[in-house]
């Protein structure tokens, strides 16, 4: 299997769990991680997930304390020396997973105040895989035209839309399917859920 390089970032809308799910599936093949966390996204660790983050380094270590530490580096969000804010480091792609639509906004504009945004930019300008998973409902006509610009720009949106044809049972089920999805469109194999026509 050739190794891989992505990024993940996770920003402050509901729904963590699918970039630490999406983060967990790529460590576990053996590619490697740039992992991003925005100020809210650590509210949403807190609120959501119930997750300490006292020491942000710790919290991420305990996250995935199961995988090998030199397969993945966590950035501060005003990094821009990071490898990942110049286009002269090659990533396979990109996931902002959730993708709030403050950030969202920020991207389809070329808006670059942090090191989400300007990942996500050098991945649109470099023309490689940016998948932005919104997290919203409902959504109104700002979000919609955000949403095409960031499109028409060459990301992919990948909503968070779990299936129920492959009959979930659990929370994790819904889950590994929206991060299967994410995979899926990246071009990762993975086996987190079971594909139509397919048997359990």
């Amino acid at each position: 299997m050739t190794v891989k390089t992505f990024t993940v970032a996770i920003t402050g809308a509901s729904g963590a769990v699918y970039g630490i799910r999406i983060t967990e599936e790529l460590l576990r093949q053996g590619h490697y991680v740039h992992f991003l966390v925005s100020e809210a996204g650590w509210q949403v660790f807190r609120e959501e997930l119930l997750l300490d983050t006292t020491d942000r380094e710790e919290c991420v270590r305990k996250l995935f304390a199961g995988y090998n530490s030199e397969q993945w580096v966590m950035h501060e969000l005003q990094d821009f020396k990071a490898p990942i804010a110049s286009g002269s480091h090659h990533t396979d792609g990109m996931i902002v997973s959730p993708c709030s639509m403050g950030t969202l906004s920020k991207i389809a504009n070329g808006i670059s105040g942090n090191l989400i945004e300007r990942a996500a930019d050098v991945q649109l300008k470099e023309k490689r895989p940016l998948l932005l998973v919104p997290r919203e409902t409902p959504l109104h006509g700002i979000h919609l035209e955000n949403l095409s610009k960031a499109e028409k720009n060459g990301a992919l949106i990948v909503p968070a839309m779990p299936g129920f044809y492959h009959l979930p049972e659990t929370k994790d089920d819904l889950i590994n399917f929206v991060a299967g999805k994410i995979l899926d469109s990246l071009g990762v194999g993975h086996a987190l859920f079971t594909r139509w026509g397919q048997k359990k």
